[in-house]
């Protein structure tokens, strides 16, 4: 979700909430303690030069729980973080600390108009330098589609 897309969804919201994929809510008295850009610059393992850039907030959770961000709030704070920081529209992803803080890709649900953290997965940016073949989408001969052992499709 890009973060004109989140502005855009901010402005039919009063209040902000967020859940995760599996279904459980962030405590209605988390405080986004920074709104950012991140750049990267990086070397995938197959020697190509990567450069990524995303717009990051970080969610936490206080000992406060009477505070609750309002969607107005949260706006105010995207408009300043644009305007000093000169962040521009890009992807947005989430902290949000758990057992260990995670990164998370941000959804909405339209129905309920909740954003969703969206769990991401590393993976190999480079498998053909790497050796990791190809993944075959090969089925047998009699077209059912399963792979019998040997046949070297699975």
């Amino acid at each position: 979700m890009k973060l004109s897309e989140v502005k855009s969804a901010l402005t039919a919201m009063q209040d902000v909430v967020f859940k995760l994929e599996n279904g459980s809510v962030v405590p209605a008295h988390f405080h986004i303690t920074e709104v950012g850009q991140i750049d990267r610059n990086f070397i995938d393992c197959g020697g190509t030069i990567r450069k990524d850039q995303k717009v990051n907030f970080q969610l936490w959770i206080a000992d406060d729980y009477d505070h609750q961000l309002k969607a107005e709030k949260l706006l105010n704070i995207i408009e300043l973080s644009e305007r000093l920081l000169g962040i521009k529209d890009g992807e947005v992803e989430v902290e949000y600390q758990r057992e260990t803080i995670g990164k998370y890709n941000l959804a909405l649900d339209k129905e309920s108009n909740v954003f969703i953290l969206e769990n991401t997965m590393t993976a190999c940016l480079a498998e053909e330098a790497c050796g990791f073949p190809q993944k075959s989408e090969e089925v047998n001969s009699d077209n059912t589609g399963c792979c019998t052992p040997g046949s070297g499709c699975c």
